[in-house]
């Protein structure tokens, strides 16, 4: 097991976690769903109710399509736990519309040429 170094401890703000999700957001729009799982761990570790459901949400989205895309795995186990987070929060939270993302990555689950996008 290797050691990660450790986080940052920073005070989040608004505009400091829309600056790190559009920073995942655009990496997952190019296919680099670990990468943009990783950027917004540190999101999800600083975030408390409706922010850290949203974050958790994105995190186990790229995780379910990193699983897909790199490992060839069928499971949809972390969809469906983001799709539990999903129903907490409103149809659209920080200008994502989050039925139309759930079904872009529904579909791109199980259509390699589907690429589902976030808004940046």
């Amino acid at each position: 097991m290797q050691n990660k170094a450790p986080r940052k401890s920073h005070p989040l703000t608004m505009e400091s976690m829309r600056d790190e999700l559009r920073a995942g957001a655009r990496l997952f729009n190019e296919g680099h769903f670990w990468e943009a799982h990783e950027a917004w761990e540190d999101v999800w570790a600083r975030s408390t109710g409706s922010e850290r459901a949203f974050a958790q949400a994105l995190i186990l989205l790229a995780a379910a399509m990193h699983k897909r895309r790199a490992h060839g795995s069928l499971t949809a186990r972390n969809f469906h736990k983001a799709m539990r987070l999903v129903a907490t929060l409103p149809d659209v939270y920080d200008g994502v519309d989050l039925g139309a993302l759930t079904s872009e990555v529904w579909a791109a689950l199980h259509d390699q040429g589907r690429a589902p996008r976030l808004p940046e």
